[in-house]
């Protein structure tokens, strides 16, 4: 499996065992980036830990924040789906690299790995 898949296992299998997602903001909100494959992409964490290397990473005055698994299910992917974006799955590493899922496919995942 690679470092990104080893990533987005870790991911599905956290946020369903802790039912929170983390994210970094600042005072002008969530950060989005390009994915690898050119998309607009909304990142999110499964852990305190791996959001705090992204926000250290990324500076800016980012802080991280948890949000509560129901709530990004009911609001952020469906407006994420509205906005065109994808979500960024456990990106690490030096440059801040992983998976990107539509919504659809990370509602999916999260059905599968419940």
């Amino acid at each position: 499996m690679s470092q990104s898949g080893s990533q987005a296992a870790a991911f599905f299998r956290d946020i369903c065992r802790n039912r929170v997602v983390w994210l970094v903001r600042n005072g002008e909100g969530s950060p989005t980036h390009l994915s690898e494959h050119g998309e607009r992409s909304l990142p999110f964490w499964s852990s305190s830990a791996r959001a705090q290397r992204a926000a250290d990473i990324w500076g800016h005055g980012l802080r991280v924040e948890s949000m509560p698994l129901d709530t990004w299910c009911e609001h952020v992917l469906p407006d994420t789906a509205r906005d065109g974006l994808v979500i960024g799955i456990n990106w690490s590493g030096p440059r801040l690299v992983g998976w990107s899922l539509t919504p659809m496919e990370v509602l999916n995942r999260l059905a599968a790995a419940d």
